[in-house]
């Protein structure tokens, strides 16, 4: 009797069902979120690079060269251009980023009454390039969006975060062989085969991605948990606090009103760069120029370690006397700098970056997989898979605009910097705009469109602008592959290699969705009657 009640009463839900759910509409609900900033941050990784590109006029071939010599020379040509100027601030050239930015305090300029300009560290003369964000509008966009605030953007992105940790730990409770699993790859079998994808994903960076969405969090921890910070009694003590995790030099003080001659600024590099190492100086800054008071600060460069708490020394600007060093941070602030490095990865050479990048691309994966397999899951179980109910047909449209329409739009926005012209105001402005207005185009086509269609259509676009790009650059401005070789310029020839390269991966995710026969229609399945436990006799009792 007793097996007859076990097989009629449902058997009660185990943690890994549980934790399938969990993982499943966690990873949902904020699934579309988490694939555009896992991308646009994996293409942060080249940051620097992606600028350059998109600023082909800068073709300026980094020198290591006399530090100490470029910084005195620069600062002798900006003052001789500026008599009157009180404060310029330098930052000097790197291997990924080969010119300088000066930047110095203009009343007459608009904004907050500062004027940039970028220089040849070679020439030392002002260089002009077409107005463009570059790599910046995808490092911003990953954690800050765009058109919104950016304290509700960071809030709504560190929400989606928490359902990012939440989403691997309970997928890696759901998958009790996921480590076998990894090993495991059953071609043509529909729903098997997108798991079977999603999980070998989800191994193969599985650390990197815990990594990645926890440093995320931590970056922004001050925001999310500020009651350390606002129990403090005084701003000064804020202030100490701040300055340990993030640079926060010493506020230069007023102009004493007496002339007085700048100390030379070569010596004082010299001096920073025997406490830290040679070429190691990533910015100056001299305030109060021609003042009593003038002040010469320095900070390392984050590509010097791993951490990015600050290191920075500060000296007077007349006698050169050394003022105030910071050398280091406190163990939480280091640990919390570590981390915020990590995730950054400021201080990769070119070999971790790509390993970045790659592992990042199969995070991106990871995501876009997840999301295609809940629809394909759903699919097959539907009555009809040709007329699917309002969610479904909502969450599929959202998929093809998310994934293979982000792709469109990003190519876009490289596309945007080429045709746009050179002379156009609010330039840089508008490329931002294309690029969701192309963005929301591709969502467009997807919601009228059958959807197997518009995947390969807009996969098929993709690949189509990846491919093209290169040689329209050949052909319009002289800086493709051909002359990337006779230059050396083998950042733009990487970049149209890779540009080829994902015109490959999205032909062949084309083909693959144009050969994908969708399921037939389940048949009708009378439903039994249910069984009815027998009534116990009173000897059964």
């Amino acid at each position: 009797m007793s097996d007859v009640i076990k097989k009629v009463l449902p058997k009660p839900r185990g943690i890994r069902q549980t934790m399938s759910d969990l993982h499943i509409w966690t990873g949902l609900l904020v699934g579309w979120v988490l694939y555009a900033v896992f991308l646009t941050g994996t293409a942060s990784f080249f940051r620097e690079e992606i600028s350059q590109y998109m600023r082909p006029e800068l073709a300026v071939q980094h020198q290591a060269g006399d530090v100490p010599a470029l910084v005195q020379r620069t600062v002798d040509r900006i003052r001789e251009q500026q008599p009157e100027l009180t404060q310029v601030s330098i930052q000097l050239p790197t291997e990924r980023k080969p010119t300088i930015t000066a930047s110095w305090r203009d009343p007459q300029a608009g904004g907050r009454g500062f004027k940039s300009v970028t220089l040849d560290p070679i020439s030392g003369q002002e260089v002009s390039a077409r107005a463009t964000r570059g790599g910046d509008f995808f490092y911003a966009f990953h954690f800050n969006f765009h058109y919104m605030s950016g304290l509700w953007a960071r809030w709504i992105i560190g929400f989606c975060a928490m359902f990012m940790l939440v989403a691997i730990i309970s997928g890696v409770i759901t998958h009790k062989k996921i480590f076998t699993d990894f090993f495991t790859f059953r071609r043509r079998k529909g729903q098997r085969s997108w798991l079977d994808a999603h999980a070998a994903l989800s191994v193969f960076g599985l650390p990197f991605h815990f990594m990645i969405t926890w440093s995320g969090l931590v970056t922004l921890m001050v925001l999310y948990m500020p009651w350390g910070l606002q129990s403090l009694p005084t701003p000064a003590d804020k202030a100490a606090v701040t300055s340990e995790m993030r640079f926060m030099q010493p506020t230069a003080p007023k102009p004493a009103g007496v002339p007085a001659t700048l100390v030379a600024l070569a010596p004082l590099v010299e001096q920073a760069e025997q406490r830290w190492g040679q070429s190691t100086v990533g910015s100056v800054q001299v305030s109060n120029i021609n003042d009593a008071n003038a002040r010469v600060s320095m900070v390392q460069s984050q590509t010097a370690q791993v951490s990015t708490t600050p290191k920075y020394v500060v000296f007077d600007g007349v006698t050169g006397e050394l003022l105030h060093t910071k050398d280091g941070s406190g163990a939480v602030a280091t640990t919390q700098g570590v981390l915020y490095g990590l995730h950054l990865g400021r201080f990769a050479d070119i070999e971790t970056r790509w390993l970045y990048f790659i592992v990042g691309l199969v995070g991106t994966a990871m995501v876009g997989s997840g999301l295609v397999l809940w629809t394909v899951k759903r699919r097959s179980k539907l009555p009809d898979p040709e007329k699917p109910y309002f969610g479904f047909r909502l969450v599929e449209r959202l998929n093809i605009a998310s994934i293979a329409g982000l792709s469109v739009a990003m190519v876009a926005f490289f596309w945007l910097n080429r045709w746009l012209p050179v002379e156009m105001l609010e330039r840089a402005q508008w490329e931002i705009h294309g690029f969701f207005l192309v963005w929301l185009a591709t969502l467009v086509w997807a919601l009228v469109r059958p959807a197997k269609r518009a995947w390969v259509e807009l996969l098929a676009m993709a690949a189509g602008l990846c491919f093209l790009l290169p040689i329209a650059n050949m052909l319009g401005l002289g800086q493709g592959m051909q002359s990337s070789l006779a230059q050396a310029g083998w950042l733009f020839l990487s970049f149209d290699l890779s540009l080829w390269l994902l015109a490959i991966v999205h032909a062949a995710m084309a083909w693959r969705v144009a050969k994908h026969q969708p399921p037939r229609p389940r048949p009708a399945v009378k439903k039994r009657p249910p069984v009815a436990a027998p009534a116990l006799t009173t000897q059964e009792s």
